[in-house]
């Protein structure tokens, strides 16, 4: 999983590609060419499961927020719509994991706990992992602050990940509940 408009709308066919490739789904976000968001997951296979409109703010979660494929049934939150998740995800649906991209980092440590007490809420009710990760650099329009974040709540609402101000990617496995901090040597 990528942060919110992590690719660009012209490289799309390029991510199909990747997926099919190295025989992974690929879960992101990125700008249409009206400039807004749009959430993104392509299949192992290389075919695009889910494409939709990021929600307005204030308006009810856009569907579909699911997309299902051999591995699993996957939620989609897109950045703020975690705050929608709860009311906004449909209560027949079963999901094994829940995909929250993000942005940009939180503006504060109230909006840290606030986001993530979220994400882990919905962990627990839906009985599914919820994975988050917002931007590195977390800039957002020269705001001078911002918090890089990434997270994994098991279905019990469990820390898998919490990462607040550290920019080092990660790679969880979800079977195993287990994270691989990525370390990169430039020699």
């Amino acid at each position: 999983m990528y942060p919110e408009s992590y690719v660009k709308s012209g490289k799309l066919d390029e991510v199909a590609g990747l997926a099919k490739k190295i025989e992974t789904t690929i879960v992101t976000g990125y700008k249409d060419d009206q400039n807004l968001d749009r959430s993104f997951i392509v299949n192992a296979d290389g075919e695009v499961i889910l494409d939709r409109a990021k929600t307005p703010e204030n308006d009810n979660l856009y569907m579909p927020s699911k997309a299902i494929d051999q591995q699993a049934n996957m939620g989609y939150l897109l950045c703020r719509e975690v705050f929608q998740g709860e009311e906004g995800l449909p209560t027949e649906d079963q999901y094994d994991i829940i995909f929250n991209p993000i942005g940009v980092g939180m503006f504060s440590e109230e909006q840290f706990v606030e986001w993530t007490s979220e994400a882990r809420k919905i962990a627990k009710s839906r009985k599914a992992l919820v994975i988050g990760a917002s931007h590195a650099d977390g800039s957002y329009r020269n705001c001078g602050f911002s918090i890089p974040i990434a997270y994994c709540f098991d279905e019990e609402g469990q820390d898998v990940l919490v990462s607040h101000n550290d920019t080092r990617s990660r790679m969880i496995d979800t079977n195993l509940r287990k994270v691989e901090v990525l370390e990169y040597s430039m020699s």
